[in-house]
């Protein structure tokens, strides 16, 4: 794997876990993301300033949310992630697929794609 490629994993694991884990909003846009961010979940707002006025309310929320990443794949500018997100501990949660793309190393765009994790299945089949 190119240098390329192992630094934009690393980067995006590394803001996954400030923001997510570590609730550091600010502390993770300020080091991982670039100047211009477009967001495509419809539910945050696009920029920089979407992201974090919505993920400040969301923590405020949610203070034991987490994610658990059990896989990255890289591809020229970007980096996807399998992720187990939990907005509780004491809850299933949600399989997740995020997609970013890099530029110089920081994050400018984002897509995902969530899905519960149910009760139920129909196949003794992990969803990670």
């Amino acid at each position: 794997m190119s240098v390329v490629l192992q630094r934009n994993k690393q980067v995006v694991r590394a803001f996954l876990e400030q923001v997510f884990n570590e609730h550091d909003v600010d502390g993770a846009i300020a080091r991982y993301v670039g100047t211009h961010y477009r967001q495509h979940n419809p539910q945050v707002g696009d920029g920089v300033h979407g992201f974090a006025t919505f993920f400040h309310g969301f923590f405020k929320q949610y203070p034991h949310s987490s994610l658990h990443i059990k896989r990255m794949i890289a591809e020229e500018d970007q980096v996807a992630v399998h992720l187990h997100w939990k907005s509780d501990k004491d809850v299933a949660g949600d399989a997740v697929m995020d997609f970013f793309r890099l530029e110089n190393g920081r994050i400018v765009e984002h897509w995902d794609v969530i899905q519960a994790v149910p009760a139920v299945s129909a196949n003794n089949n992990s969803m990670f």
